[in-house]
């Protein structure tokens, strides 16, 4: 019998019968479903259980002596190291391209006047606490996934649920407290960078009255505004915290699956921060309304 027949007689190319590039692309759907709505749909409900019982444990451990303070301060000290210069360096640029834009446009409108006010304020509402935020993301949220990945990698948080030891309450925890308050203090100094990069350009480069800008900045800007970014920096903390460890947490595959999972932690931060931001933005707006600037 001819080998390039099968036993009815139907002819086959390169071992393959005529059915199967149909069975190829209904095999490829069915995995394209599992591997993208269904696996989002598991890695969401995985994050939102560990961040049910991360703050559920901060809570309690805090209240009854048992929250680990020296790694709490050492994961702090890690991250602030990590994520202070890059946020600074970013922090002088976007103060500076601010103060160019506001002042062009402040030009064309004949308001020259108000270039400090909006420079200022864009700062302060918007650009501190994101930028601190997607520093976190880039910085601390990538060290916290490959740690907790190479964790996993090496067993350490299979043997420590063996020995009774919650992974979430010893190694997610004081990350989960270290990234909030290393996001306020970053917002904090985002926020006295950026004003000073927009002070100085617009004085020095731009020919503006020292006087004007501080003054038209004082007007407008209100205690609101630096409340509402500090309560940004703690919600986009806790998400790089949360994501991070989760995605550490889920790694598999060796040491490419830790790069996968640290590429995919700081893609899903960055996303879901821009997101959150806007509704908040938006949110805040609705509920506070503001006249003029």
């Amino acid at each position: 019998m001819n080998s390039n027949s099968d036993r009815l007689g139907a002819p086959v190319r390169d071992g393959r019968a005529p059915g199967d590039g149909v069975d190829a692309i209904t095999g490829w759907a069915g995995g394209y479903v599992k591997r993208h709505p269904l696996a989002s749909l598991s890695t969401v409900g995985e994050q939102f259980v560990v961040g049910v019982r991360t703050m559920q444990y901060f809570f309690v451990d805090l209240f009854t002596g048992r929250f680990q303070w020296q790694e709490f301060v050492r994961q702090g000290a890690f991250m602030a190291g990590t994520a202070v210069l890059p946020t600074v360096l970013v922090a002088l640029p976007i103060g500076v391209t601010l103060s160019i834009q506001f002042a062009l446009l402040a030009g064309q409108v004949g308001a020259t006047s108000l270039a400090g006010a909006a420079s200022g304020l864009a700062v302060i509402r918007q650009a501190a606490s994101l930028t601190a935020a997607i520093l976190m993301a880039a910085a601390v949220g990538s060290a916290i996934t490959a740690d907790l990945g190479s964790r996993k990698m090496r067993e350490e948080t299979d043997a420590m649920e063996v020995m009774g030891v919650s992974v979430i309450r010893r190694l997610v925890v004081p990350r989960f407290a270290a990234a909030i308050l290393v996001g306020v203090l970053l917002t904090g100094v985002v926020c006295f960078v950026g004003f000073l990069a927009s002070y100085l350009f617009n004085v020095y480069f731009q020919d503006g009255a020292p006087g004007s800008f501080v003054a038209t900045f004082a007007s407008f800007a209100t205690t609101g505004d630096m409340v509402i970014a500090l309560v940004k920096a703690v919600i986009f903390g806790a998400i790089v915290a949360v994501v991070s460890c989760q995605k550490g947490m889920s790694t598999q595959g060796g040491p490419t699956g830790v790069a996968n999972s640290v590429n995919a932690a700081v893609v899903e931060s960055i996303l879901i921060l821009m997101i959150v931001n806007v509704v908040i933005s938006q949110l805040y707006i609705m509920l506070f309304p503001r006249v003029g600037l």
